[in-house]
C-alpha cells in the first residue's frame, strides 16, 4: 500500500522489541536472547501478561526490560504497555518498535528483514510472512483458514489491499504509525484493526517473508475453540471498522464446529 509521506529523517534510528507473552517460560529466553542479536535492536521488552509461571524472571535473566500486568489484561494491552515502556527510554529520536510473539525462540532471529524497509524509509509498517507451521509431531498446523479469508476480506473491503497473512503477529512500525492505530483494538482483532487503520491513514504497508517458527495450534479441540476465539475478535473489529465482507463475515460458529451425526 502507498500514499503516506515517510517521517523525517528515517534512517538509522534503533529499534525497540516488544514481546507480549503469557506463560512462555520454557521459551521466552530463547526468544529474548535470538533478538539481542537482531542489528539495529537496542532494547527488547517482555510484557508479562498475568502469567502465573516464571516468564518475567526468565525474560529478565535473559537481559530484557520487564513490565508486568498484575492479571491478564490481553495482546493489545500488553502491546501499548510495551510501547510506553519503550517511550519512556527514547531519546530526541524516538525509536521504531518491533513486535513479535514470545515463543519464536531462536528463530526470532530471522525476524530480522522486517526493519530494513522501515529503517529505509519504504514502509510504515511491514508485516512477517511466515512459511508453512508444523507442529512438533510434524502434523499439519492451522484449520480451514476461516480466520484468515474473513480477516483478508475485510482489510480488503476497508482498503483495497487483500494481504497474504492478515493475522502475523510479526511485524515493525515507525512511532508514528503506532501512534495513529492507537487505541488499539482489543484481543485477537489487533493485528487486523491494525492494517485497516494505518491503512485507510495511508499509510504504507509492506509485507516481507520471514523464516520465524511458532507454537502452531493443530486441529483437535483446543486449537478449534483458539480459532473460534480469533474468528469472534477479528469479525468484531471489522464491524466497528464498517469493514465486514458483503457476505457478512462468512460462516457461522455452527458451520465450524458441526454436530456429530448421530446415526
Amino acid at each position: 500500500m502507498s500514499g503516506h509521506d515517510p517521517s523525517p529523517e528515517p534512517y538509522q534510528r534503533a529499534v525497540g522489541c516488544v514481546i507480549p507473552a503469557k506463560d512462555e517460560v520454557a521459551r521466552i529466553a530463547a526468544t529474548v536472547d535470538a533478538v539481542h542479536k537482531i542489528i539495529g535492536v537496542d532494547l527488547v521488552v517482555v510484557v508479562d501478561d498475568g502469567s502465573s509461571d516464571g516468564t518475567a524472571a526468565a525474560a529478565e535473566q535473559a537481559g530484557a526490560v520487564v513490565v508486568r500486568h498484575d492479571r491478564n489484561r490481553g495482546k493489545a494491552a500488553a502491546m501499548e504497555t510495551g510501547a510506553a515502556a519503550i517511550a519512556a527510554r527514547d531519546g530526541a529520536r524516538a525509536r521504531h518498535l518491533l513486535f513479535l510473539d514470545a515463543d519464536l525462540t531462536d528463530s526470532a532471529l530471522a525476524a530480522a528483514p522486517l526493519i530494513e524497509p522501515v529503517q529505509s524509509g519504504r514502509a510504515d509498517m511491514t508485516i512477517g510472512t511466515l512459511p508453512a507451521q508444523v507442529r512438533a509431531d510434524g502434523s499439519k498446523a492451522g484449520g480451514h483458514g476461516f480466520v484468515v479469508r474473513l480477516a483478508r476480506a475485510g482489510i480488503e473491503e476497508a482498503t483495497g489491499w487483500a494481504p497474504e497473512q492478515p493475522l502475523s503477529g510479526q511485524r515493525c512500525l515507525t512511532r508514528a504509525a503506532f501512534d495513529a492505530a492507537v487505541p488499539l483494538a482489543s484481543g485477537f482483532g489487533v493485528e487486523t484493526a491494525l492494517s485497516i487503520d494505518l491503512g485507510r491513514k495511508g499509510f504504507r504497508i509492506v509485507e516481507v517473508p520471514i523464516e520465524v517458527r511458532h507454537r502452531a495450534t493443530g486441529t483437535d479441540l483446543r486449537g478449534q475453540l483458539h480459532r473460534a476465539k480469533q474468528y469472534l475478535h477479528v469479525r468484531r473489529a471489522l464491524a466497528a471498522r464498517s469493514a465486514l465482507p458483503a457476505d457478512g463475515g462468512g460462516p457461522s460458529l455452527r458451520s465450524l464446529f458441526p454436530r456429530k451425526s448421530t446415526q
